[in-house]
């Protein structure tokens, strides 16, 4: 069985790093990409682009000594897309004051540990 410790005083607990490990090359090349292949297909390879662009993302982000790992594909996200560009449409644009919330609970559903990053 393995020893559990659980303290409620966070002085106790070991302060790892935290870090974004992301170049500007990657960050100008995958927005390039990704606007690009978007325009290219009229939005429809929009949410495919958009979990690409976090996957990168969140695989180069250590929080307190873990990465981050981004589990959500572009098919879960589809489905989700149209329905929010039909009531975005249907409501006159209203409906898309709410589309930054809705995406990011959608991502943060998407986000877990992947590993610890020892130094």
């Amino acid at each position: 069985m393995e020893n559990i410790v659980v303290t409620n005083n966070l002085a106790e607990l070991k302060k790892l790093p935290s870090r974004f490990e992301g170049r500007l090359i990657a960050l100008i090349g995958i927005s390039l990409l990704t606007g690009l292949v978007t325009l290219f297909t009229l939005g429809f390879a929009y949410p495919a682009m958009y979990c690409f662009q976090k996957r990168w993302q969140y695989s180069n982000t250590i929080i307190n000594g873990y990465r981050m790992k981004f589990t959500g594909t572009g098919g879960q996200l589809f489905g989700k897309y149209i329905i929010w560009l039909l009531l975005s449409i249907v409501t006159f644009g209203i409906y898309a004051l709410w589309l930054p919330i809705k995406y990011q609970q959608w991502e943060i559903k998407h986000v877990e540990i992947d590993s610890i990053v020892i130094e």
